[in-house]
């Protein structure tokens, strides 16, 4: 781990669902721009943030084909934090719930996330700089 600061950040919110995942991921990006190392801990629906097997697709709606929409997908949000962070020389480590995965049935994460429990959260919070949760309503 580089001498940065760490911050640890706690999120529950699915994709797709609300604006707080847009925001969120802005949030963890511009800490790597400040050079703070990341610690996420995901819960409840933000477990299936980094779900292996998310799809594009198209938008009917719009008359627009799975390309031309070009949908973001969180996993590839999540990836492109990793690499940020690799490429700056921090470190950004995701560790998603447990019990919460096995409750959505998303098992299968993207290389770089982890499985764990709510210990992680409070190891991740108790050596960190900060840390911010940002919860459902």
């Amino acid at each position: 781990m580089s001498n940065s600061k760490t911050l640890t950040f706690a999120f529950m919110d699915p994709p797709f669902e609300s604006e707080r995942t847009v925001t969120f991921f802005r949030l963890l990006d511009a800490a790597l721009e400040k050079n703070a190392n990341v610690r996420v801990f995901a819960y409840e629906g933000a477990v299936a943030l980094s779900f292996s097997k998310q799809a594009p697709h198209g938008n009917a709606v719009h008359g627009l084909n799975r390309e031309e929409e070009s949908l973001p997908l969180s996993k590839d949000w999540v990836a492109a934090l990793q690499q940020k962070a690799t490429d700056k020389g921090l470190t950004f480590e995701w560790i998603n719930c447990g019990l919460c995965v096995d409750e959505r049935g998303v098992n299968d994460v993207i290389d770089g996330c982890g499985r764990g429990g709510p210990p992680d959260l409070w190891r991740y919070a108790s050596k960190a700089f900060n840390t911010l949760t940002i919860g459902t309503r």
